[in-house]
Formats: C-alpha cells, sequence, structure tokens
C-alpha cells in the first residue's frame, strides 16, 4: 500500500498535467494579428505561457517516477519539511523547461518573421522541415543523447549520488535533473514545429515518445528507431520539396 507522502505527491503531479492539458484544450494558440504585433511583449508573453503549460503537460509524466521515489526517500522526519523539499525538487526540474520556453519563444518568433513557419507554428517550408527532421534524428544517434537518456533512466542512482539536504538541496537536484532531461528530450520539442505547436495530437505523440524512450531502458534501439524513422521522414519530405 502507498504512503500517504506518495499518495499526495502522485495526485499532486497528477493535478498540475490535468490543469496544464486542461489550458492547452481552453485555450486558443496566441497569434500576432490579435495578441499586439509579432514583436510586441503581449505576444512574446503569451506565447512564453504557451510553451511553459505544453512542458508541463508533456513532462510531468517523465518526471514523476523519480519525484514519487524522491518522496519515498523523503518520507521520513518533519512532514512539513518533506513536502517542501519535494516541491523544490519538482520547482527546479521545471525551470529548467521555463529556460527551454524562453529559448523557444524566441525561436518561434524569429521564424515565424523569417518565413520559416507561419503564424500556428507549423514550418511553411519543406525543406526546412527536412533538415529539422534530419537534425532531431541524427541527435538520437548522438553520444550525449545516450548519456542523458541513461540518467533519466536510473533515478534511483541519481537520487544516491546527488542527494543534498535541505529545501535548497532539493531545488539543486531538480535543476540537475532537469538539465538532463533536457539533454534527453529538447530534440523531440522541436518536432512540435513539424506538426504544429498547438496540435493537441501531435504534443500527445511526442509526450508519449518522450515516456516510451525513458522507460525503455536498456533496449538503445528504441532511440535509434525514433532517430531512423525522423530521417527517413525528412528524407521523403527533401525528395518531395525538389521535385
Amino acid at each position: 500500500m502507498a504512503d500517504r507522502a506518495t499518495t499526495t505527491t502522485l495526485a499532486a503531479l497528477a493535478a498540475l498535467c490535468a490543469l496544464a492539458w486542461g489550458y492547452l484544450v481552453w485555450s486558443p494558440m496566441p497569434m500576432p494579428g490579435t495578441s499586439g504585433g509579432l514583436l510586441s511583449g503581449r505576444y512574446a508573453a503569451l506565447t512564453l505561457a504557451m510553451w511553459l503549460v505544453m512542458m508541463v503537460a508533456m513532462m510531468t509524466p517523465s518526471v514523476a517516477p523519480i519525484t514519487l521515489l524522491f518522496a519515498r526517500v523523503n518520507r521520513r522526519g518533519d512532514p512539513a519539511a518533506a513536502s517542501l523539499r519535494i516541491a523544490c525538487f519538482v520547482t527546479g526540474y521545471l525551470g529548467v523547461w521555463l529556460a527551454f520556453s524562453l529559448c523557444a519563444t524566441g525561436l518561434q518568433i524569429a521564424w515565424i518573421a523569417s518565413g520559416w513557419i507561419d503564424a500556428m507554428g507549423v514550418s511553411a517550408r519543406p525543406l526546412g522541415t527536412a533538415s529539422l527532421l534530419f537534425a532531431v534524428g541524427l541527435y538520437q544517434w548522438l553520444p550525449v543523447k545516450r548519456a542523458c537518456l541513461a540518467h533519466c533512466q536510473s533515478p534511483a542512482q541519481f537520487i544516491a549520488h546527488a542527494h543534498r539536504p535541505e529545501a535548497h538541496g532539493a531545488l539543486v537536484m531538480g535543476l540537475h535533473h532537469g538539465l538532463y532531461c533536457l539533454g534527453c528530450c529538447w530534440a523531440l520539442m522541436l518536432l512540435l514545429f513539424v506538426g504544429g505547436v498547438m496540435n493537441l495530437a501531435w504534443i500527445a505523440v511526442i509526450a508519449v515518445v518522450a515516456s516510451i524512450e525513458k522507460m525503455a531502458g536498456g533496449m538503445a534501439w528504441v532511440t535509434r528507431a525514433i532517430g531512423m524513422t525522423c530521417v527517413a521522414a525528412g528524407m521523403v519530405i527533401a525528395v518531395k520539396g525538389w521535385a
């Protein structure tokens, strides 16, 4: 039977994920024409919020296993202190994805301005789409990808070796884990520009793929197969673009 800390943590993560998905379902994608213009602060802020909520919706399931393990490790002692450490760990993790969201916001604005993607965040040039798919596919085969994925697949080892005391230590641990998770998944997130930044079905597909990778410990072929699929899709689009 699950202990109270584990149950509470699971419920909080589920609620966070549900709220994020609810926002994506019910909130329209910010458009330059109705948000003050492409280079306005309002459009940038709304786009940043969209990206951050997307990252919360997509990555909360991926961080749930290590967070639940972290909760079990911290269940002894003062419950309030344990809850604070768990919250700090998740905050540190999501802080990394906030930084990524800032970069993605800038990239989206720059690519819309240059005509590489349309206002809906969908790639507007076949050769640009092919290049993006090639880049993501090749990254799946790089040693840095394997190293980051190996970290994400070994949460117990990370918690044992990277343990830090107090709330600030939990925040640092969350940041540490978040950086590895970013190294594992940032390229997959760029595929949002292929299928549509606010295409809910596409968002769900990428989230599922990211989760499968992390659960497929010892099965490197899964990551390589994803890479080969991206490269193959890029080749098809490139051929059509040149035809």
